[in-house]
């Protein structure tokens, strides 16, 4: 039974992993690329429904599971690959199809529970700020590095100039035409009728 309990830990701890993996990336997406501000009671339904698909998936993996064993019944010829069980392989199917059970029951478990659901939505809110400030952290290092700390300084100053020649200064150049050719033609539309004399 140790075993079997040991197995159920892990399905429940990866699939608790994945739950808050989704939920992160949905507060990513709706506060970040959507605007949104952070709203654990908004979250609880979908950390819910989260749980309740792995649940599912579990439950689906415990009935092809019990096919599976079905299909081995009787069978004592040498398996043709590693899905092609046969009758020595029952005792390890049913107790793999319990261990799909027994994740499943769990996760619907913490599904119901609205503490399990809070946890996993602030979990998720932590594992999201992780993201942000980690990017933050390295944007501001890599914008905010000093010649005398990068050590491929010297030898990315070329590109860096012949990019400045090349991009961004004949970029620079037409966007000032194209404000001073724009701010003529608004002076000319807007001079008094004397000065057009």
């Amino acid at each position: 039974m140790g075993k079997t309990s040991d197995a159920v830990a892990e399905g429940v701890s990866i699939a608790s992993a994945a739950a808050r993996l989704t939920v992160r990336n949905h507060i990513l997406v709706e506060t970040i690329a959507h605007d949104e501000s952070f709203d654990p009671a908004q979250l609880a339904p979908f950390a819910q429904q989260t749980l309740i698909e792995l649940a599912v998936e579990q439950e689906e993996a415990a009935a092809l599971t019990r096919k599976q064993r079905k299909r081995a019944w009787g069978k004592f010829t040498d398996s043709d690959g590693t899905h092609d069980y046969r009758d020595r392989d029952m005792r390890n199917l049913r107790k793999r199809e319990k261990q799909y059970e027994r994740v499943a029951k769990e996760l619907r478990v913490r599904a119901a529970d609205p503490e399990a659901v809070a946890e996993l939505v602030e979990q998720a809110r932590d594992a999201a700020w992780g993201d942000v400030e980690a990017n933050l952290q390295r944007r501001l290092r890599v914008e905010g590095m000093r010649p005398d700390v990068d050590p491929d300084y010297e030898m990315m100053r070329g590109a860096r100039m012949q990019a400045l020649r090349l991009v961004d200064l004949p970029r620079l150049s037409a966007h000032r035409r194209k404000l001073n050719d724009g701010g003529m033609r608004h002076a000319a539309e807007f001079a008094p009728e004397s000065a057009a004399e």
